[in-house]
């Protein structure tokens, strides 16, 4: 196997090891530590069969590389790393024509089987004819309504988003309240084709049953009661765009019945009205529930599910995703000094550990409440453990021993889903967030004293600094 593959980054460790890891595999490899040096070696030497490419690089950044390799040949695969995994970087990738996305660090074997899983796919797809992808409209996400994480599952779900987004497929996202499904959403639309368009929310369950019809289909005046006017629903307000349709396991039963033939017939009528509607909708849907579940007794239809469960997508509870708890306080907090006119308060080492050990319930959405308590309420800017202690919300009872013993049971179901995930040192990571855990309860039992903290917990008081990861304080108790 002697394809030649190019490797593009500023990073020389970079280039070292994914360069001796592809020779090792037979490949012929040439390297560059930057895109004008690749393109300028375009003119002169024989094209590549395969280009790896940073995204952020000096001068001519990764995506602007691709869509410069891509001008000149569309079948070429270019795979994309980045150390930066979010939405705007997977999805632009994709939309220009990335073949694969590759997050920073990643395990070499897979950089190896990506290689050559790419390498056959580029002979095909020089014998495809057909338009190069065009460049969809990007808008710019308004603070605090972005995805942020790099957790596994966030990088997950970022490559898929990116996928995702040129394809006009209903998905279904699910996930607990409060984990941000509407991102999910709205990023969907973002990085559409259909980014201009409308994109148009709908809580199902936060609207009464009996309006409910009227505000997804609309009325005419005089339907009903009180319909003095012509009313256009949330059908017709998303035409040509998104519709999100959020909690939709609590739609009612004959409204499900309607929601499937527009999904079918891209038509309807609005109530009280005898003229056909006709629209082109993308339709995502989200809820917190088991829907197979409800389809099984009964509450929800098995043929709707099967509509719109084209593509599911599920987001983590932030209990899952703890490594990011630091990067989207960070963000919060910056969001609330910015609204403040202030400067962003900081988390303190210990506050922080408090907060990855926290359960949140409330997931993203009670960890930014907490962040808008903390920026505001907080003294000086450095916030302490005791800070955040005071300003969570009151401490759930105490568990059953039920409750308590079934610990075993989501450290198992934590320990699969991170194995499942390839993710490394899983035991290093589970012992340090069992000792996190351990230390702050133990802290927030005796009020943050270190001293009755240790006793409880059976340790030496020097035993816990350590764990704790700071320095002994003269001054602490």
């Amino acid at each position: 196997m002697s394809a030649r593959i190019w490797i593009v980054d500023d990073d020389r460790s970079v280039r070292f090891v994914l360069a001796e890891a592809l020779r090792d595999a037979g490949f012929a490899v040439q390297s560059f530590d930057g895109a004008q040096a690749a393109l300028a070696a375009l003119a002169d030497e024989a094209s590549p069969r395969l280009v790896f490419t940073d995204i952020r690089m000096p001068g001519m950044d990764g995506l602007a590389f691709l869509d410069a390799l891509k001008a000149r040949d569309p079948g070429l695969p270019v795979i994309v790393m980045s150390a930066w995994t979010d939405i705007a970087s997977t999805a632009g990738a994709f939309r220009g024509g990335a073949h694969e996305f590759l997050s920073k660090p990643f395990d070499l074997d897979e950089a190896v089987a990506l290689a050559r899983r790419a390498l056959p796919d580029a002979a095909a797809a020089r014998d495809k004819t057909g338009d190069v992808p065009v460049d969809a409209p990007e808008a710019a996400p308004e603070p605090g309504n972005e995805l942020l994480g790099d957790a596994p599952p966030m990088r997950e779900l970022f490559r898929a988003i990116g996928r995702l987004a040129q394809a006009p497929l209903s998905v279904l996202v699910t996930g607990e309240t409060g984990t941000g499904k509407e991102l999910v959403a709205r990023a969907l639309h973002r990085e559409s084709p259909r980014a201009k368009r409308p994109f148009v929310a709908l809580n199902t369950a936060a609207i009464p049953a009996e309006l409910l019809e009227s505000e997804l289909f609309g009325h005419e005046a005089g339907a009903f009661t009180g319909a003095t006017r012509r009313h256009v629903g949330r059908f017709e307000q998303a035409d040509g765009g998104t519709l999100f349709l959020d909690e939709i396991g609590d739609m009612p039963a004959p409204l499900q019945t309607r929601l499937l033939r527009v999904l079918a017939e891209g038509e309807f009528f609005r109530v009280g009205g005898r003229e056909l509607i006709r629209v082109d909708v993308r339709v995502i849907a989200a809820t917190h529930q088991d829907l197979e579940a409800r389809v099984a007794d009964g509450r929800f239809r098995a043929d709707l599910l099967h509509r719109l469960d084209v593509v599911r997508l599920r987001l983590p509870p932030l209990r899952e995703r703890s490594g990011d708890i630091g990067l989207l306080a960070s963000r919060f907090l910056a969001n609330a000094a910015s609204r403040f006119h202030a400067p962003p308060k900081k988390l303190s080492a210990e506050a922080l550990r408090l907060l990855e050990a926290h359960a949140w319930p409330g997931n993203v959405r009670e960890l930014e409440n907490l962040c808008w308590r903390l920026a505001a309420l907080a003294p000086g800017q450095a916030i302490r453990a005791t800070d955040v202690r005071s300003m969570l919300n009151a401490a759930p009872p105490a568990a059953t021993p039920a409750e308590a013993a079934d610990w075993t049971a989501s450290l198992g179901a934590w320990a699969r889903a991170a194995l499942l995930a390839g993710e490394a040192d899983v035991h290093a990571r589970a012992k340090q967030r069992f000792d996190q855990t351990l230390l702050a309860a133990a802290l927030e039992h005796t009020g943050g004293h270190r001293q009755r903290a240790a006793e409880r917990l059976g340790l030496g008081r020097n035993t816990l600094t350590r764990k704790l990861g700071r320095k002994h304080e003269p001054n602490a108790r």
